[in-house]
C-alpha cells in the first residue's frame, strides 16, 4: 500500500487538506432554524452548539444589514438550487467574518426541506487557493525538473522541465520505478539516496550523477535535491526531486580547474627549470617538470651543434640530423624510459622521423592515437618501438624548444598509464613548457660559448708555468669557476740576478670583458716590472692605468723578492693578506698598510718588508680560495694558513691540496702562487 492508501480507496489515508481549510458543516430546518452544528462551525464563528442550535441562523449570524438578502439566498437554495460564494457571518464577538460557503438543498426521511451549508474562513480559502496557484506556476514554468515519487519509490507526476531532460512523457512514467524508464541512469545510486532520505527526513541537496537519459545520446551530468514530502500531520507522503542538467557548469568547473593546474605547472616551472647555466641539468628540469604533470615519460634532446660548439645549423630538406640526448624521466618504473635515446649518446635521424620533423617545422606535433606505422617513426629502431607498445605508449607529442627564433631541439613526451590521449590544452601547456626551458637552454648555450671564449682568453694571458727562478722553488695554479669565469692572473717577473718579481691580481666582474681587463693589466705589471720599480710605485701607475678603463676595478698584490737582501718588499691594492710561512715553521698573515683597489685612485700604497730566506714559504692567492659565502672570510684566512702551516710536502702536491680541500668545486675564480727560498 503506498501513501495514498488501497487501490480501492476504502482505507486510503486521509489527506489534510481539509483539516488546513476546517470545513464547517450546518444544516437549517424549512424555517431556517439551526438543526446541525458541526465542531468545525464553532470554531468559525465561536457558537457552542447549546448557544446554536434551535436559533434562527439570520437572527443569530446574519447583521441586520445583511439579513435580506440571507433570507433571499435561502429561499433560492430551498428550491432546489445551489450556491456558492463568500457571505459575511457575525462571530460570537460581534464582529463580522468573511465565509465561502457551499450550499445545497436535502430531504429527510419524511420529505421535508434543509439546507446544507459547507464553510470556511474565506481568507483562509483564498491563501490556500493563492500558495496551490503559486505552486502550480512555479512547477509548471521553473526550467528545473521536478518529480514527485511515492513511499515505494514510484513517479507519481514530473514537469514539463523534467519531462524535457528525461525524454519521456509524464503518461509513461506514472507508475514506474527511474530504473524502468532510464536505465541509463545511475539508478543504485539514485535509489539509494531516495532512501535515505525518506527514512531520515533530511534533505539531500546538489547530488552530483553522470548518465543519459532517453533526451541524450551522450552521457550529462545532473545535480538532483531530494526532499521528504510530508502532510500537516508529519505524515509521510512520498519524496520530491528537482533536477537540475549541469553538464555545462561541469565541464567549465573543469576547464577552470585545469586552468589552474596549468598556471600551477607553469609557475613551478618558473621556478624549477634554469636553476643554473648548465645545459644538460637545465634539460633534466624540464623533463622532471613534464612528469607527471604532462606526460608519463618525456625526453629531451638537442641539436648537436648547440653542445659541441654553441652553434645553431638549421634544419632543412631531407638531411640528417644530429641529436645528443640530454634528460630521460619517466613517473613511474617502466622499460619505457630504455627506448629512449640514452642519455649523453649521439642519434642520427633522418628526416622522416617525428623529432626530425617537429625541428624542421618549429611547431608541435600531436599524435593522438599512436598506431604502428607512427611508431616507427617515433621509436629509435624497431626494438625501441616494441618497447614502446609493451610499455602502453598510446599518445605522443613533440614540442620544439625555440628560443629567439631558433630551434635548439625537442622535449618527446609519451602517455601509457594516463589513458586520455594528449589534446590541445595539454600541448598548449608541453609549449609553455618547452618556451621557457628554451630560453634557459638557449642562456646556458650563449653563456658556454661565453665562458669558452673567456676561458680561453684567461688561460692564453696566464704564463704557461712559472719561470724556473735560482734561489726559488715555484708553483702557481688558476682555476676557474663552474659558472662564470672571472679576471684572476698571477705571475712570476724576473727582474735581474737574485730579484724576482710576484703578483697576483683579481679583475671584478666576469666573463671576456673582466678577461679583457686582466689581459691590459697583466700587460702592464710586466712592462713595469721591467722598469724595476718599488712595488708601490708600481701599483700606482696600474692605478692610473686601470681608471682609464672605464669602470674597471682590481686587487692585486705586487711582491720584490731579494735573495741577496733576504727579504721580499710587498704592497696591496685591496687584496688580501699574503700568507707567509717562517723557517721555523711559524706563520704570519702579512699586514701591508693602506692601500684601495686598482681604479678607485686617490689613495697611496704602503709598503711591507719582509725577511724571506731559506725555507720560508710566500704565498699570494685571490679571494675565490678563500671566501665563502655565509662565512666570515677569517675562516677561510684560517683554514688556508693552518693547512700551509701543516704541509711539508713539494709546492706543487701542496697547491693541489690547498684547493681540493679549499676549492672542490669553485664558485670563484681562484689564482694561487706558492714561493719557497730553497738557498
Amino acid at each position: 500500500m503506498d501513501a495514498y492508501g488501497a487501490g480501492d480507496g476504502v482505507s486510503a489515508t486521509p489527506g489534510g487538506l481539509l483539516d488546513l481549510l476546517r470545513v464547517a458543516a450546518v444544516v437549517l430546518d424549512a424555517g431556517g432554524y439551526i438543526g446541525l452544528w458541526s465542531p468545525e462551525a464553532e470554531q468559525l464563528l465561536g457558537y457552542t452548539p447549546e448557544e446554536a442550535l434551535t436559533q434562527r441562523a439570520d437572527r443569530l449570524l446574519v447583521s441586520p444589514d445583511d439579513r435580506a438578502r440571507a433570507r433571499e439566498l435561502f429561499a433560492q437554495v430551498g428550491t432546489g438550487a445551489r450556491w456558492a460564494g463568500v457571505f459575511p457571518l457575525l462571530h460570537r464577538d460581534g464582529t463580522e467574518r468573511p465565509v465561502e460557503f457551499r450550499t445545497m438543498r436535502l430531504r429527510d426521511s419524511h420529505g421535508q426541506p434543509h439546507l446544507l451549508g459547507l464553510a470556511a474562513d474565506a481568507t483562509t480559502v483564498r491563501g490556500v487557493e493563492r500558495d496551490l496557484a503559486l505552486s502550480h506556476s512555479l512547477v509548471r514554468q521553473t526550467p528545473v525538473g521536478i518529480a514527485v515519487f511515492d513511499t515505494d519509490l514510484r513517479w507519481v507526476g514530473v514537469n514539463p522541465a523534467l519531462e524535457r531532460l528525461n525524454g519521456v512523457p509524464e503518461a509513461d512514467l506514472i507508475g514506474r520505478r527511474v530504473g524502468e524508464v532510464l536505465p541509463g541512469l545511475d539508478v543504485a545510486t539514485i535509489e539509494s539516496r531516495m532512501r535515505h532520505v525518506l527514512i531520515t527526513g533530511k534533505p539531500l541537496l546538489d547530488q552530483q550523477t553522470v548518465g543519459r537519459t532517453a533526451a541524450d545520446v551522450v552521457d550529462r551530468a545532473y545535480s538532483e535535491s531530494y526532499h521528504r514530502i510530508e502532510d500537516a500531520q508529519g505524515r509521510v507522503l512520498g519524496l520530491a526531486m528537482a533536477v537540475l542538467d549541469v553538464t555545462e557548469r561541469e565541464q567549465a568547473a573543469a576547464e577552470v580547474a585545469q586552468a589552474r593546474r596549468h598556471l600551477s605547472v607553469v609557475a613551478e616551472a618558473g621556478v624549477r627549470i634554469g636553476t643554473t647555466l648548465d645545459l644538460q641539468q637545465t634539460a633534466r628540469e624540464l623533463a622532471d617538470v613534464a612528469v607527471p604533470h604532462v606526460a608519463d615519460l618525456a625526453a629531451v634532446d638537442v641539436l648537436e651543434s648547440v653542445v659541441t660548439d654553441g652553434t645553431i645549423t638549421p634544419v632543412t630538406g631531407d638531411a640528417q640530423v644530429e641529436f645528443r640526448a640530454l634528460a630521460v624521466a619517466a613517473g613511474y618504473l617502466t622499460d619505457a624510459i630504455h627506448a629512449a635515446d640514452p642519455v649523453g649518446e649521439l642519434a642520427t635521424y633522418g628526416p622522416n622521423r617525428i623529432i626530425t620533423q617537429c625541428v624542421r617545422e618549429a611547431g608541435p606535433i600531436l599524435v593522438e592515437r599512436v598506431d604502428p606505422p607512427t611508431m616507427r617513426r617515433i621509436a629509435r629502431d624497431g626494438r625501441a618501438a616494441q618497447t614502446l607498445r609493451m610499455a602502453g605508449v598510446h599518445s605522443y607529442l613533440a614540442v620544439p624548444l625555440v628560443a629567439r627564433g631558433e630551434v635548439l631541439g625537442t622535449l618527446s613526451l609519451y602517455r601509457t598509464i594516463n589513458e586520455h590521449p594528449f589534446d590541445e590544452q595539454d600541448r598548449v601547456l608541453a609549449s609553455e613548457l618547452a618556451a621557457r626551458a628554451a630560453i634557459c637552454i638557449d642562456n646556458a648555450r650563449l653563456y658556454g660559448r661565453e665562458r669558452t671564449t673567456a676561458l680561453t682568453l684567461q688561460r692564453s694571458l696566464l704564463p704557461p708555468a712559472p719561470a724556473r727562478q735560482e734561489g726559488l722553488d715555484i708553483a702557481a695554479r688558476y682555476l676557474p669557476a663552474l659558472s662564470e669565469v672571472g679576471g684572476d692572473w698571477y705571475d712570476v717577473l724576473p727582474l735581474g740576478p737574485g730579484r724576482t718579481g710576484l703578483v697576483v691580481g683579481d679583475v671584478m666582474g666576469k666573463g671576456v670583458q673582466a678577461a679583457a681587463i686582466m689581459g691590459q693589466l697583466s700587460t702592464a705589471t710586466r712592462a713595469l716590472a721591467r722598469l724595476d720599480l718599488p712595488p708601490a710605485e708600481l701599483l700606482h701607475h696600474l692605478d692610473d692605468l686601470t681608471g682609464s678603463l672605464g669602470d674597471a676595478i682590481a686587487t692585486c698584490a705586487y711582491g720584490v723578492v731579494d735573495l741577496g737582501r733576504g727579504t721580499c718588499e710587498l704592497s696591496s691594492a685591496g687584496h688580501l693578506p699574503p700568507v707567509l710561512i717562517h723557517p721555523d715553521g711559524t706563520a704570519e698573515l702579512l699586514d701591508i698598510p693602506g692601500g684601495v683597489p686598482l681604479g678607485v685612485g686617490g689613495v697611496d700604497f704602503g709598503t711591507a718588508e719582509v725577511d724571506f730566506t731559506t725555507g720560508a714559504l710566500l704565498a699570494l692567492y685571490s679571494d675565490g680560495l678563500v671566501e665563502n659565502r655565509g662565512e666570515n672570510i677569517d675562516v677561510g684566512l684560517h683554514a688556508l694558513t693552518r693547512l700551509l702551516q701543516s704541509s711539508r710536502r713539494p709546492l706543487e702536491q701542496t697547491s693541489d691540496m690547498l684547493l681540493n680541500a679549499l676549492r672542490p668545486e669553485p664558485d670563484d675564480d681562484v689564482a694561487l702562487l706558492l714561493v719557497r727560498v730553497t738557498g
